[in-house]
């Protein structure tokens, strides 16, 4: 028998939109003469619901929805994990493929409820993940491992809050104006600005305090986007290089997905010993933070003194066939089909490698 895949897509993120525009492309190019697929959406309330046509149901949360069959995750056991109707199981699976970008599906939640329930899945595990999407936590294991950031501050949202005139003073003091704002846990520049005066950076620490509660405030470095595709488990391989030509001020969420108006340039125009280190970076990077399976990797390289700083790891890029993350690997000779077969190998491969570890220390009292 065919092995059988699920993705999950959807959401409660402010990626909603992005994870279904990434599940599917991976539902048209996933071999159905290897794999049988099936789809499990979850709204943007939380409800996970299995159907054939899950990602049209959850384009902009159709009535319909509400017939969908509501399924339930269980472990071996059939503890029931997931809410929902017991006539309605999630469905029997060999391999799982979060397409989940951001909070609930990106930060390690999704895959503890996958480790819970005893199936392989696509991706990095719970600590990967969760490093993955906190750029703050992130940001410490990088240094930690002797990889360069730009300055940063961090600003929690109870405290912009109560305490604004002293934040933005206390930022200030450390940085100098233009800065980035964003949410410290979220992708796709959801929540994201540029500030160039102080209201603007009060306005950009406003607007990342609606997506998180920890907020991220960053040097913006006059630099060059590039970035590099990593794939694998404990000896991960970096692709060929990209950078990133914003058609907007900075790539931004409307630049990614709205106003189509910037460019990819594969390969980057870097001279051999840049990217060699650049891509040496990235997997350093990777193993950094426990990734497995895949990450894309964001630098920053100074346009004066050519100096390279990590920006983050994305654990589930965006997976559409225009995103950088399968763009990197087609031009490095690996097709995005085959691309997918990979990380369908390199989640059983590591769902093999954890059931190796014994929990039973059959100590004898």
């Amino acid at each position: 028998m065919k092995p059988r895949v699920a993705i999950i897509a959807g959401g409660k993120s402010g990626e909603h939109e992005v994870s279904l525009q990434s599940a599917r492309s991976v539902l048209a190019a996933l071999d159905r003469d290897k794999y049988e697929v099936v789809v499990v959406g979850v709204t943007k309330q939380g409800r996970w619901i299995a159907a054939d046509d899950a990602l049209e149901l959850l384009e902009g949360e159709k009535t319909e929805v509400r017939d969908a069959a509501q399924v339930s995750l269980a472990t071996q056991g059939r503890r029931e994990l997931v809410p929902g109707i017991s006539e309605h199981p999630f469905p029997q699976v060999d391999v799982v493929f979060p397409v989940m970008h951001g909070t609930y599906g990106e930060d390690g939640t999704v895959q503890g409820l996958l480790e819970l329930a005893g199936l392989p899945y696509v991706g990095a595990g719970v600590l990967g993940s969760a490093l993955g999407l906190d750029k703050v936590t992130q940001k410490n294991v990088l240094e930690a491992n002797g990889l360069p950031v730009v300055p940063y501050q961090v600003v929690l949202r109870s405290r912009w809050q109560r305490e604004r005139e002293a934040v933005l003073h206390g930022v200030l003091d450390q940085l100098a104006l233009p800065l980035f704002v964003k949410p410290s846990c979220g992708g796709s520049s959801v929540g994201c600005s540029k500030a160039h005066s102080e209201a603007e950076l009060a306005a950009g620490l406003d607007l990342a305090a609606r997506f998180g509660r920890k907020l991220l405030v960053e040097t913006a470095v006059n630099a060059r986007e590039i970035e590099c595709s990593v794939l694998g488990n404990d000896e991960p391989c970096a692709s060929v290089l990209g950078e990133v030509l914003p058609g907007n001020e900075f790539y931004d969420y409307r630049a990614k997905y709205i106003d189509d108006n910037s460019t990819l340039c594969i390969p980057a125009a870097l001279d051999a010993a840049l990217t060699a280190h650049i891509r040496e970076m990235a997997v350093r990077a990777f193993v950094a933070i426990d990734c497995a399976g895949m990450a894309r990797v964001d630098f920053f390289v100074d346009r004066e003194t050519s100096a390279v700083y990590v920006n983050e790891l994305n654990t589930i890029p965006g997976f559409t066939r225009i995103s950088m993350y399968p763009k990197l690997w087609e031009a490095s000779g690996l097709s995005y089909p085959r691309l997918l077969n990979r990380l369908i190998e390199l989640a059983v491969e590591r769902h093999r490698e954890r059931l190796a570890t014994e929990t039973d220390y059959g100590y004898d009292h």
